[in-house]
């Protein structure tokens, strides 16, 4: 009995199994009490006697429910990079055709709206509009739904654009929250946000605080940072000053010794690589100095 080659990911189904010469009187042997392998779902098996991880579970739902399922919500938004909580269930897109059995830990939803997946790890995901509005629509608070919306445009996987198509495109019952959260979205701010983590994800730099007023020793405010390293005193500047705003001249922050990168969202996007290289310059700038005698106000730690 070979297969080793069947599942790398140690999930197979009874199907393979029998090809592979394996009797379901067998398997269900292997399957039992103090065998070595684990029955996941009707026809689904894990290779090893133990709790199937987050990966294996998506692999698990994917041959349970066939190869045309789409995982979408938050799994989807993770398998991107997107820092979000796992739900408990596995939220799963299945053509409006398909027979859905009920599993525990599953979450379908038949849609005659099947969006084109992007295979990650072996595991087919909805794309990062697609996948926030599901989960939005799930959520009943306000605040957590402005969250979740806001999420693919954060790190830069999607435009507002994209996201009020995708929305306007599918069912309108049951909408009406998600459309008001989509009404508060401030896209280049969010969007900005988003870019800068990226670019900061593959710098060698600590997590700085975000949204910083600087203030001198007496209180009073000489400028903003949209990044600040408050134990070094380097900040960051990347966002357009809004209209209304105070707007605070570079050379007040300077003049206190402040270490200051300025960047345009512009650069961002399209040359992140530089935007990074000059960040860690000035890091280590900045570790080479006296730390400036400034003040911080209205600080907003780092997700």
């Amino acid at each position: 009995m070979a297969l080793s080659n069947t599942s790398e990911s140690g999930i197979i189904t009874s199907r393979e199994l029998r090809q592979a010469g394996v009797t379901a009187r067998y398997a269900a042997k292997l399957c039992g009490p103090g065998g070595p392998w684990r029955r996941l779902m009707p026809g689904v098996i894990l290779l090893r006697d133990s709790a199937p991880t987050r990966l294996q579970l998506l692999q698990a739902a994917v041959a349970r429910f066939g190869p045309e399922v789409v995982v979408t919500g938050a799994d989807a938004l993770r398998a991107r990079g997107v820092g979000c909580p796992l739900t408990r269930e596995v939220h799963l897109l299945v053509p409006d055709y398909r027979r859905v059995p009920a599993e525990p830990g599953m979450l379908p939803r038949r849609t005659t709206r099947m969006p084109s997946p992007t295979m990650i790890d072996g595991v087919p995901f909805a794309p990062a509009a697609r996948a926030a509005l599901d989960l939005a629509r799930l959520e009943l608070d306000p605040l957590r739904i402005d969250e979740l919306i806001s999420l693919p445009l954060y790190w830069g996987l999607c435009t507002l654009d994209e996201l009020s198509e995708e929305l306007d495109s599918g069912n309108r019952r049951g909408s009406a929250a998600v459309r008001a959260a989509l009404r508060r979205v401030d896209p280049e701010e969010t969007y900005a946000h988003g870019l800068a983590k990226k670019v900061l994800s593959g710098c060698p730099l600590p997590s700085p605080s975000w949204n910083t007023t600087l203030c001198d020793r007496r209180g009073r405010p000489i400028g903003t940072a949209d990044a600040w390293w408050d134990d070094i005193g380097m900040a960051w500047q990347f966002r357009p000053p809004k209209q209304g705003a105070a707007n605070f001249h570079p050379l007040a922050l300077t003049a206190t010794g402040i270490v200051l990168v300025r960047c345009t969202i512009d650069q961002l996007k399209k040359v992140p690589l530089e935007v990074a290289a000059e960040l860690v310059r000035a890091f280590g700038e900045a570790t080479r100095t006296p730390r400036p005698k400034v003040r911080t106000i209205g600080r907003i730690d780092a997700a």
